[in-house]
């Protein structure tokens, strides 16, 4: 089993009488991809702010790679490496000179921090930019140049704060292959966003917080199989009494009203109970008049826990790079 690189235990957190976090402990292995997700307001920067020394501990503990993030700050700070939401590049400095500075701030021996901004700059590929201004780069090179700086060091643990908002497809599915790489090589990832497809993809484990509190955890693929088989959609007639007929059938997990149908999660195959479902909701006069099923996705998931899609809102204001004790 591997060891234990992160440990939330008891965490609360306060902004006056407001709790924002309720008493979550979670652990995370060395060498995980963990994606950390909920709606906004729901406790999920509170805890990475926490986690990277950006707030106190109130109450509870807190630790990275054994060291407490209280007693501890300046010993976490060495072990992480963060890649904030906001473009915190200098634009007057190149390519180069962006990483060489971050190493600097770390006191890297000269040869050891050539080599690695030629091995980093490589990877990310940005070779052929390394002496461009980053105010020249596109949004892509610069979240690239971001997530370089962010392994200047070899942190143990990468905090990635939507590290792919606003990027094309094509290049949201480089940052994907980046992010895969780092981890092989042995830095666990802890990730925040709000795309779904992007936690499913490149997690090992996600856990949704909602009100304060993790209400579910897990891999992807078990967290989607324990929603059920399938989903069934309908638009019909009369969808209110379409959701309380068809409830009565023993496969139906939950069914409910959408604003232009219902949703049923079933827990056999749905080929095989939508005709008995389409049947009954006839034999009481409902008529149905779109169909589409498809499997559980990560989007029902959070929807299923949370009541809502986290689209809805958009991306939660991440961790500040203005509030953060010392440079990254």
């Amino acid at each position: 089993m591997p060891d234990t690189i992160i440990s939330v235990n008891g965490l609360i957190h306060r902004y006056g009488d407001t709790e924002a976090v309720r008493n979550i402990s979670f652990e995370i292995a060395d060498g995980e991809i963990f994606s950390f997700l909920g709606p906004n307001g729901a406790g999920k920067s509170t805890v990475i702010n926490v986690l990277t020394t950006l707030l106190p501990v109130q109450q509870g503990h807190a630790s990275i790679a054994g060291f407490d993030v209280m007693v501890d700050p300046g010993e976490v700070r060495r072990r992480i490496g963060i890649v904030f939401q906001e473009v915190t590049l200098d634009r007057d400095m190149t390519v180069s000179e962006t990483l060489a500075f971050h190493g600097m701030l770390y006191d890297m021996p000269r040869d050891l921090m050539k080599s690695r901004i030629q091995e980093l700059i490589g990877i990310v590929e940005l070779s052929g930019k390394r002496d461009t201004l980053t105010k020249h780069l596109s949004g892509g090179m610069k979240r690239r140049l971001e997530i370089a700086r962010g392994l200047m060091t070899r942190p143990r643990v990468l905090f990635l704060d939507e590290p792919t908002i606003g990027l094309d497809p094509q290049t949201r599915m480089r940052i994907w292959d980046y992010i895969h790489q780092i981890n092989r090589e042995g830095t666990t990832i802890f990730l925040t966003t709000h795309y779904m497809d992007e936690a499913d993809q490149l997690s090992d484990r996600i856990g949704i917080i909602d009100h304060g509190q993790i209400v579910t955890s897990g891999k992807p693929i078990d967290l989607k199989n324990a929603l059920g088989q399938d989903l069934i959609y309908l638009e019909t007639t009369d969808n209110s009494s379409a959701i309380r007929i068809a409830s009565t059938q023993e496969a139906i997990i939950s069914g409910e009203q959408k604003k232009n149908g219902v949703v049923f999660i079933v827990s056999e195959d749905g080929t095989r109970i939508l005709p008995r479902i389409i049947d009954l909701l006839r034999e009481n006069g409902i008529g149905v008049l779109t169909i589409n099923m498809k499997k559980p996705s990560m989007d029902d998931v959070f929807v299923h826990h949370t009541g809502r899609e986290i689209r809805d809102a958009g991306p939660e204001k991440g961790f500040s790079p203005k509030s953060r004790p010392g440079r990254r």
